[in-house]
C-alpha cells in the first residue's frame, strides 16, 4: 500500500518533542518545564518502559543533577553506592598490576560519584518529569523525521505497528503518530537512526573528525556476600586485548552482594575475526576476576555501542527546528568511560535555548547558542583535556599509546598539550584488515559458570520482538555479505554482533559450500553495532515495532 493510500495519521502538537528517554532527553524535559511550567513538553521512547533499553557500567558523576534537581541528595533516590575505593589495574595474561591513584590523572578519580543502574536512574528522572507535566510515552519508536516545505524539522512520526513480514498490513494494523513541535530535541543514544539522517541532510560532521565507537558489554551478578566490597570502582586494561586492540573493563560492586561487570572493544579493532562478546566471557577468566564471581549467579546481560569520538568529533548540534543531546551528540569522555554527566548538562543547556526561543516566540529556527556554548561550558571542560587519548591509543597502540595519553592528560591540567588537537584518521568500518594478513583468534568454549554462550545471554536480556514483522536489519545489497565480506573477512558480522543475530548457514557443512547469510532479528539488543563496523555499510538498522528489543530491569 502507497503512503498516499494509507489512513492519515493522528498529529499531536506540543511546544517541545523529545526523542528518547535517556538521561539527556529526561534532564531536558525536566528543565523546560522548570523554566516554563505551562511548556507542552513529550518525551517519545521505543523501549517498553522508561530504562527498558539503557545499559551503562554505570559510575555516574552527580554533579549537573545539584543544578537540575537541587535537594535531590536528600531525597530516596537510585544513588546509593559511593565509590569508596577507586582501583586501576593493568593485566597481563597471568596477573596485573595495579597503578597507584596519585599516578593517575585529576580527572580519573571517581571521588564523588557514584555506582548505579542507570536504568533506574532514568525511571527515577522519568517520575520528576511527569510530576512536572511532561508526557512520557514509551513503547513508541521514532521512525521518522517530519520536515515543512522549508526543510526545518518540525517533528517525529512513530512507527506503523502491525505490518507482517511480508509486507502485508495485518488485522493489527494501526498508523503511528505525528509529534509535531516547535523544537525537537534528539537524545537516541550512540548511532540514533534519526541522529544518523539528520547528519547527512545538514551535513553537521562537516569539518570534523569522523565518530568513533565501542561496544560495551555488561552482566550484572549476584555475588557471595564475602566477595560484596560495595563502593569498589575497579578499571583495567590489556589483557586480554592485544597491544594493537583498544578498550578495558570495569568491576563495580554496588549494594544487595550485586556486582557489575563489563567491557568495553573499541569498533576501530583490525582483525576480523575478533569477538568482543568472547573476549568480554574470557576476561572473567583473569586470575584477578575470577574469584569475584566464584558460587555467583549471573542476572542480567546486554551491550550497546557508545560514541567515542569526543571533542574533534562532536558534529555541528543544531539544525533548523532541532538539536541533538546527550550521546547522539558524542559526549562520551572515553578515559573516564563517562557520559551521564555531560548528557544531563547538555539537556540542561539544549532545554534553556529552546524555551528562550520559545519565550521570544521563535520557533523552527535554530538554536544556534546551544551549539556555540557547549564548548566553553562544563562539557568542554571534561572533553577537551581527554581529546588526544583515544587517537593517541589508536596510533602507537597499547603500552605507548596510553603512556603518551596519560602525559597529555597532566599537562593539560597545566593548561597545555604537547600534541595540540589530534584528528582521528578514518572511521571505525574502514579499519578491518583481510583474513589473510591476520593471525585467526580462536577462542574457549564457555564452562557454563563464569563463561556463557551468546544465545543464554541474550535470554538474560529479556529481548523480545514481534516475530511477524520486517526485519529491522536492513541490507542496501543483499549479495555483499556472502560475496564480498564472507571471502575477504570472514563475514564480521557474525563475531562482532553480541547477540548472535547474524549467521552463515552452509547447505554442507563438511564442504562448506553454498553459504546463506542469516539474520535471527529477533535476537537483536539494539547495541548498534553492525550499523557501525560492517567494512561497505551495507547493513543499516532501523527501528522494529515500539516496544520491541530488549527489557532491562536495572542495567
Amino acid at each position: 500500500m502507497s503512503e498516499a493510500e494509507l489512513p492519515p495519521r493522528e498529529r499531536m502538537d506540543f511546544d517541545v518533542v523529545v526523542v528518547g528517554a535517556g538521561p539527556a532527553g529526561l534532564a531536558a524535559a525536566i528543565r523546560l518545564k522548570q523554566i516554563a511550567p505551562d511548556l507542552a513538553v513529550v518525551v517519545v521512547e521505543k523501549g517498553s518502559e522508561v530504562g527498558a533499553h539503557i545499559l551503562s557500567g554505570a559510575v555516574v558523576d552527580p554533579s549537573p543533577l545539584d543544578a537540575l534537581l537541587p535537594g535531590w541528595r536528600g531525597e530516596d533516590t537510585p544513588f546509593k553506592t559511593a565509590v569508596t575505593d577507586d582501583r586501576f589495574y593493568y593485566f597481563s595474561q597471568r596477573g596485573g598490576v595495579r597503578l597507584p591513584n596519585w599516578l593517575m590523572p585529576p580527572l580519573m578519580s571517581n571521588h564523588g560519584c557514584y555506582i548505579v543502574s542507570l536504568g533506574n536512574v532514568c525511571r527515577w528522572l522519568a517520575a520528576k518529569a511527569e510530576a512536572l507535566g511532561v508526557e512520557i510515552y514509551p513503547g513508541f519508536a521514532a521512525a521518522e523525521v517530519l520536515y515543512d516545505d522549508a526543510g526545518a524539522v518540525i517533528g517525529i512520526a512513530t512507527g506503523d505497528m502491525g505490518i507482517a513480514r511480508d509486507g502485508h498490513h495485518k488485522d493489527s494494523f494501526t498508523r503511528g503518530m505525528e509529534l509535531a513541535g516547535k523544537y525537537v530535541l534528539f537524545a537516541e543514544g550512540a548511532r540514533g537512526q534519526l541522529t544518523r539522517q539528520l547528519v547527512a541532510r545538514f551535513k553537521l560532521d562537516g569539518g570534523v573528525s569522523p565518530q568513533k565507537y565501542g561496544i560495551g558489554l555488561k552482566e550484572l551478578w549476584q555475588v557471595a556476600p564475602e566477595k560484596s566490597k560495595p563502593g569498589l570502582a575497579q578499571h583495567s586494561f590489556g589483557w586480554p586485548l592485544d597491544d594493537a586492540t583498544s578498550g578495558g573493563s570495569f568491576l563495580y560492586h554496588l549494594e544487595d552482594n550485586q556486582v557489575a561487570v563489563g567491557f568495553v572493544v573499541h569498533l576501530d579493532y583490525e582483525n576480523p575475526t575478533l569477538s568482543p562478546f568472547d573476549e568480554f566471557q574470557r576476561f572473567k577468566h583473569h586470575p584477578l576476576i575470577a574469584d569475584t564471581f566464584a558460587g555467583g549467579k549471573r542476572l542480567a546481560y546486554g551491550a550497546r555501542a557508545i560514541s567515542e569520538g569526543g571533542w574533534q568529533s562532536v558534529p555541528k548540534l543544531v539544525f533548523p527546528g532541532g538539536a541533538l543531546i546527550g550521546d547522539a551528540a558524542g559526549f562520551l569522555n572515553v578515559p573516564r568511560i563517562k557520559g551521564t554527566h555531560n548528557a544531563i548538562a547538555s539537556g540542561m543547556q539544549a532545554a534553556e535555548q529552546a524555551a528562550a526561543a520559545i519565550a521570544a516566540g521563535r520557533a523552527g529556527d535554530e538554536l544556534a547558542a546551544y551549539d556555540a556554548g557547549w564548548r566553553a561550558s562544563g562539557i568542554g571542560a571534561d572533553l577537551k583535556p581527554v581529546r588526544n587519548v583515544k587517537p593517541l591509543w589508536a596510533r602507537h597502540g597499547l603500552k605507548l599509546g596510553v603512556t603518551l595519553a596519560g602525559l597529555d592528560m597532566w599537562t593539560n591540567t597545566l593548561g597545555f598539550s604537547l600534541f595540540g588537537t589530534l584528528k582521528h584518521d578514518k572511521p571505525d568500518n574502514a579499519t578491518l584488515k583481510r583474513l589473510d594478513e591476520v593471525t585467526p583468534i580462536a577462542y574457549p568454549r564457555p564452562d557454563g559458570k563464569l563463561s556463557f554462550d551468546k544465545l543464554s545471554s541474550v535470554f538474560l536480556s529479556n529481548t523480545n520482538h514481534e516475530e511477524d514483522q520486517p526485519v529491522h536489519l536492513t541490507l542496501k545489497d543483499p549479495a555483499v555479505p556472502i560475496a564480498h565480506n564472507l571471502p575477504l573477512y570472514g563475514e564480521p558480522a557474525r563475531l562482532y554482533c553480541p547477540a548472535g543475530v547474524y549467521e552463515v548457514v552452509y547447505g554442507d557443512e563438511a564442504t562448506q559450500s553454498d553459504p546463506r547469510f542469516v539474520i535471527n532479528a529477533q535476537n537483536c539488543v539494539h547495541c548498534k553495532t553492525c550499523d557501525i563496523k560492517d567494512p561497505t555499510q551495507n547493513i543499516v538498522w532501523v527501528a522494529p515495532e515500539g516496544g520491541g528489543g530488549p527489557n532491562y530491569p536495572n542495567m
